[in-house]
């Protein structure tokens, strides 16, 4: 696609200062390079500016410089705040704009680690919550909302000790506003403002930027870090902000302790919304929980917000558990009840705020930040206390590799020790599919005609009964996002024995299996950008970016760098159709069903694509993977995240 900015690449020198190595990802203003600093001897960020349309409005171009300008300036006023990515200059180059920033090395966003690790723990979710909480407060404190906090807005980098993503960086102040001052707004009042799912119901009405705008945008963000996806996720972006203004949250099944302050955050009243001091509280108190049993307080002590049952999920459901590869896991501590969080014990709770003799704003933020410091040690030494605890306890482990009790499953599973999250399996029925107890075997590779089917949650179940009662339905419904995503897939609980149940670790295994054919690989989180190769649509889902490799094989690539096809949904034909015939008639079939324009790409410049499975139409399953492509047949531009 044409560019209406002077070509830039590796090796270009911007300003007689700064080279540029390579590109580090794009997003809707433009790119961020990696570049080397010739004067200070030292590696920079570089953010440019782009214009992919050239005949865009000369008043929208004005615009997005402006735009860029007032991030710098914004970023650069919380510049001190070790949780905001520091803003070093704004320069002129070409008549552009390019923002000189911090780089962060080892850094990769939130979005992108819940992408390769899986969901975080409840515990590492609120350290990193109180890091940006900090970074928003401080901001607000000035004035500045930041009306787009995402994932993919937040960076976790390794400490100087080596520790992963022990440093948290809130990024991004390109839409952030001042909304009490006379500065210049530089975005079209009939244009919403902020990503779908993340954006407040009360802005995606129209209202102004407010600081609890932006904590529901940061309730948000966390339900994706301890979920694995959004709270009001949806197929398009008017479903999502449709979802966000009239629907609650999907229910939460890994959210623990998490749970009742992610409902209060995500609350649609802003009035009634948890504030941010409550906010700081609550995750306080899952970071550094309290020793003893505290004694309850009276429900007149409680804040407003810890009055109502939530709408998620209930108890029971709650904890699966993290990939057993990720550095995340950590247990989460209990809530306090059912229903209602209370916050952590403090002689000062519920009295009035503290003031001070200058305009009565509270000297709340120096407190915060050692508070932010503080948590960060902590959740560190949580998360290494709870990956040497999950070793050395693994469900029916006895810590010394051990195995208690029976086959975890029984003698016609045939498997002897309990299924992890991620075991890819080959099934084999001794009748029709899907009926019967299934014989297992363990795929190492996770690759080839031989995955049937893989681990993709677990149900605690309280009894082998209880498990047999429980597990389908749970199963169900701990697995409805990947299905939602797949095609012609269907969950399947593996049931503990009733003597092996301990060894099972009391849990129902929740499998993903091909309804009518092999899933092939890996799928769902367990994918991997630039590994991934598909050599059947099977395990594509919607959402995946795609190289095309060859006819029949393609490669899973990140939406943020360029790529030649996105998968939108899919087409089911007739059953009578022939293979040769679904060929044919595909194309136009995915125009008219799955069309692109209907997902927010533009009639002009993209077209309709489409795969097909010969395996899988010989097996029965007659579905056709409806993509969106370039119109002029070459790759399609990063998409912001």
């Amino acid at each position: 696609m044409q560019s209406g900015a002077p070509h830039s690449g590796v090796g270009r020198v911007i300003a007689d200062r700064y080279l540029l190595l390579n590109r580090l990802g794009s997003g809707g203003m433009g790119h961020v390079w990696l570049a080397h600093d010739q004067q200070l001897d030292c590696e920079v960020a570089l953010k440019e500016i782009v214009f992919r349309d050239p005949d865009e409005a000369e008043r929208d171009r004005t615009a997005r410089v402006a735009r860029a300008r007032a991030e710098a300036r914004h970023a650069a006023v919380l510049r001190g705040h070790p949780n905001v990515a520091t803003v070093h200059d704004v320069l002129e180059h070409d008549e552009l704009p390019w923002i000189v920033m911090e780089y962060v090395p080892g850094a990769l966003d939130l979005k992108a680690v819940v992408t390769r690790r899986g969901a975080l723990a409840p515990a590492e979710c609120a350290r990193i919550g109180l890091a940006v909480l900090d970074a928003l407060t401080a901001g607000h404190e000035r004035g500045i909302m930041h009306r787009d906090v995402k994932p993919a807005n937040i960076l976790l980098a390794p400490d100087r000790t080596g520790s992963p993503y022990a440093r948290v960086h809130l990024t991004d102040y390109g839409i952030s506003v001042q909304p009490d001052t006379q500065e210049t707004r530089y975005t079209r009042t009939h244009v919403l403002v902020g990503t779908s799912g993340y954006l407040a119901p009360e802005r995606a009405q129209g209202g102004p930027p407010t600081a609890a705008a932006d904590l529901f945008s940061l309730g948000c963000t966390l339900y994706y870090a301890v979920e694995g996806y959004g709270p009001f996720d949806r197929d398009s972006e008017i479903a999502a902000l449709t979802a966000v203004v009239l629907e609650e949250p999907r229910p939460m099944l890994r959210a623990g302790a998490l749970e009742p302050v992610l409902a209060a955050m995500l609350g649609k009243d802003p009035v009634h919304r948890i504030t941010a001091s409550e906010t700081e509280a609550a995750l306080s108190a899952i970071v550094t929980p309290q020793a003893h049993p505290r004694t309850e307080p009276d429900l007149g002590s409680q804040p407003h917000w810890a009055s109502e049952r939530t709408h998620t999920a209930e108890p029971e459901i709650l904890g699966s558990p993290i990939p057993h590869e990720s550095p995340w896991y950590a247990p989460a501590p209990a809530p306090a009840s059912p229903s209602a969080w209370a916050p952590a014990a403090d002689p000062g709770y519920g009295a009035p705020p503290r003031t001070t003799g200058t305009g009565g704003r509270r000297r709340r933020h120096r407190s915060r930040a050692l508070l932010a410091g503080v948590a960060t040690t902590l959740g560190l030494a949580l998360t290494v206390g709870g990956t040497w605890y999950a070793f050395g306890n693994l469900p029916g482990g006895t810590g010394d590799g051990d195995t208690v009790g029976g086959k975890p499953y029984g003698d016609a599973v045939g498997l002897s020790e309990p299924l992890k999250d991620g075991d890819c399996v080959q099934v084999t029925w001794a009748g029709v599919r899907f009926e019967g107890t299934p014989r297992l075997q363990l795929v190492p590779q996770c690759t080839g005609p031989a995955v049937d089917g893989q681990v993709m949650a677990f149900h605690e179940a309280s009894s082998a009964e209880d498990a047999r009662a429980s597990g389908t339905a749970r199963c169900e419904q701990l697995t409805e996002e990947e299905r939602g995503n797949l095609v012609d897939i269907r969950s399947y609980p593996v049931l503990p024995a009733d003597d092996g149940f301990d060894a099972a670790g009391h849990r129902v295994a929740c499998l993903l299996l091909g309804e009518r054919r092999p899933v092939y690989g890996p799928i769902g989180r367990h994918r991997q950008e630039g590994e991934t190769v598909f050599v059947d649509a099977a395990t594509m889902q919607k959402q995946d970016c795609l190289d095309v490799i060859s006819d029949s094989r393609a490669r899973l690539v990140s939406c943020l760098g360029r790529h030649r096809q996105k998968v939108l949904g899919f087409h089911e034909m007739s059953p009578g159709t022939t293979y040769a015939k679904a060929n044919a008639e595909a194309l136009a079939a995915c125009a008219k069903n799955v069309p692109p324009e209907e997902y927010g790409y533009e009639e002009a410049v993209t077209a309709s694509g489409y795969w097909l499975s010969e395996d899988g139409w010989k097996k029965g399953a007659h579905y056709v993977v409806c993509t969106v492509i370039s119109g002029s047949g070459g790759t399609m531009e990063g998409e912001e995240a």
